[in-house]
């Protein structure tokens, strides 16, 4: 439950843009490959994204969908979404969001 505590203060639209980045960063995913996938513009993603336009719950519902999770995790912030992604979604399957970076330094990758 430690993602309640990071968001604490946040409103849920600011929750919900944080979890979407979060979710399209796991999945390597661009905002035109998300808004395909909703069949929208990947202006009308661009506009959720920087807060000039709301995600609907009904948006929200299709996001997690096509991440694979729940819309409660989706709406619980980007810690618990990252989380809750099937791994077989993820640019690296098995591997946590954030492990990409930590592997790559691991095995002698650059910074």
């Amino acid at each position: 439950m430690s993602g309640i505590v990071d968001y604490v203060g946040m409103t849920l639209d600011e929750r919900v843009r944080s979890a979407v980045a979060a979710l399209l960063h796991a999945a390597g995913e661009s905002q035109t490959e998300l808004a395909a996938a909703l069949g929208v513009s990947q202006a009308q993603v661009s506009r959720r994204q920087s807060g000039t336009a709301a995600w609907s719950l009904a948006d929200c519902d299709a996001v997690a969908a096509h991440y694979g999770i729940d819309a409660l995790d989706l709406l619980a912030g980007p810690t618990r979404a990252a989380e809750s992604m099937p791994a077989e979604r993820r640019r690296i399957p098995g591997r946590p969001a954030g492990g990409v970076r930590t592997a790559a330094l691991r095995d002698g990758g650059e910074r």
